[in-house]
């Protein structure tokens, strides 16, 4: 048996363990890495440790650390009844609002993570409070991301255009753009649908009385009231139950204009500065996005100890450990040279469109635990010898590989996904992961040959 074939099967033993056993599939992962790194690929702890996603961790701890102080003085409670005075109480327009917030945002040059990173965890936030189900709001920030991620002047669509070029194969980007927005926004309306959009149509808009405070109609936050429920499943979303109330602090007006509750104090100033700070810092100016959010959240501590003194120990750590864990035996099967062994496998095939079919499926499933433009980067060369052919339309094949590729960020082995995971406060988490890793293994098995049957077949370029 070759070392590719047994590090693959590894890994579906590991799926199946921590899915019969409930053990962490990070720590799983490590140990996996551990032994195939070791016995099967002859790398030593320096090249085990190579694949260990370091930006990935400081981005999940840093916003996460962030908003759980955010949280703790009420910030985010501040903005989900300002997200409804926006809309004019129609919660149902939220989930909306984020898909366009976030694809705006990727549209303009934010890298697709740092969007999720600033968007989720004000839109989870908004979920649990309305009982909107969280599958349908976090995927709907990271569809949202994804359908502007290809625009022309996007990151995304920047690489893809570039190694299109480089390969001096046919290209439309605005084709590659307006593929991937279609595409997204598609399934998002589907998800609207299915998981309670239509239930939150009909609750209309919300009372001002329901969007305020009033004695006994909910408890602090981490009690027992409405929202203190785990609020993950699906049959929540729309429901008739009335929002939780605000969580007051000591000494906190629940005065507050328009019923809210809630006031503009200095701590909640400067934490809404220190958030737009961080917009301004990953997008304007490039900067990591969780170094920033870590910096940040260490001035707020300094400030106001009291206000962030449970905020480590929000942290999403058991999220953390399971995707590091994961990302860091993927990166061991990339040192091995696994993924390339399959792409070149299928590359060899005769017919062009099932060659066609198969690279979408390898984009997916890669994509799901690994970068996204680093397999298109890897699969768009290895498709140039039977685009060569001329029986496979380049343009068409290359949205085909960007949509399959991309959409599967939903899964929490993902760095989109890993970000909604991490940022919903008040779930269980372990069902809510669940939830992603169901969804994102639709997504790996349908879309892809979705993609293929409306952009390959018909030979679009």
């Amino acid at each position: 048996m070759s070392p590719e074939l047994i590090s693959i099967l590894v890994l579906v033993v590991v799926f199946v363990i921590a899915t019969t056993r409930s053990v962490n599939m990070g720590a799983l992962a490590f140990a996996a890495a551990f032994g195939v790194g070791t016995l099967v690929a002859d790398l030593d702890a320096d090249g085990i440790f190579a694949g260990f996603p370091g930006d990935l961790f400081v981005v999940l701890v840093g916003v996460t650390y962030l908003f759980a102080i955010a949280r703790a003085n009420g910030t985010t409670d501040w903005l989900v009844h300002a997200a409804v005075r926006l809309v004019r109480g129609r919660v149902a327009l939220i989930p909306w609002v984020m898909f366009a917030l976030t694809g705006a945002l990727t549209a303009i040059g934010a890298v697709s993570p740092a969007a999720v990173a600033i968007v989720a965890p004000i839109a989870l936030s908004f979920a649990t409070r309305y009982s909107i189900s969280p599958l349908l709001m976090g995927t709907m920030v990271v569809h949202g991301a994804q359908a502007g991620g290809f625009s022309p002047i996007s990151i995304y669509g920047s690489i893809v255009n570039g190694i299109v070029e480089r390969e001096k194969l046919p290209g439309s980007e605005v084709g590659l753009f307006l593929a991937s927005l279609v595409a997204n926004l598609l399934i998002a309306a589907v998800l609207f649908a299915v998981l309670g959009g239509r239930k939150l149509w009909a609750r209309g808009a919300v009372a001002p009385e329901e969007d305020g405070t009033t004695p006994g109609e909910g408890t602090e936050r981490g009690g027992t009231g409405p929202a203190a429920g785990t609020g993950t499943g699906t049959g929540t979303a729309g429901g008739g139950t009335a929002p939780a109330a605000v969580a007051v602090r000591p000494g906190q007006d629940t005065g507050g204009a328009e019923g809210t509750g809630l006031r503009l104090d200095p701590a909640r100033i400067a934490t809404l500065i220190a958030l737009v700070a961080l917009v301004v810092a990953v997008l304007g100016f490039d900067l990591d996005a969780g170094l920033t959010a870590v910096t940040l959240a260490v001035v707020l501590s300094t400030a106001w100890p009291d206000d962030s003194r449970r905020a480590v120990g929000e942290i999403a750590w058991s999220t953390v450990l399971l995707i590091c864990g994961v990302l860091t035996y993927v990166g061991v099967l990339e040192e091995m040279g696994t993924i390339t062994w399959a792409g070149e496998g299928v590359g060899g095939i005769g017919v062009p469109l099932l060659a066609a079919v198969l690279l979408c499926y390898i984009g997916a499933i890669v994509s799901a635990f690994a970068s996204s433009v680093g397999i298109m980067g890897a699969l768009i060369p290895l498709a140039v010898p039977f685009l060569a052919q001329g029986e496979i339309g380049a343009v068409g094949m290359v949205a085909a590989l960007a949509v399959s590729a991309t959409v599967v960020d939903v899964s929490p082995f993902s760095t989109n996904g890993a970000l909604v995971l991490a940022a919903a406060p008040d779930v269980d988490r372990d069902r809510f992961f669940r939830q992603l890793m169901v969804y994102g293994g639709i997504v790996v098995a349908a879309v892809p040959a979705l993609a293929w049957l409306v952009l390959v077949v018909p030979g679009f370029g």
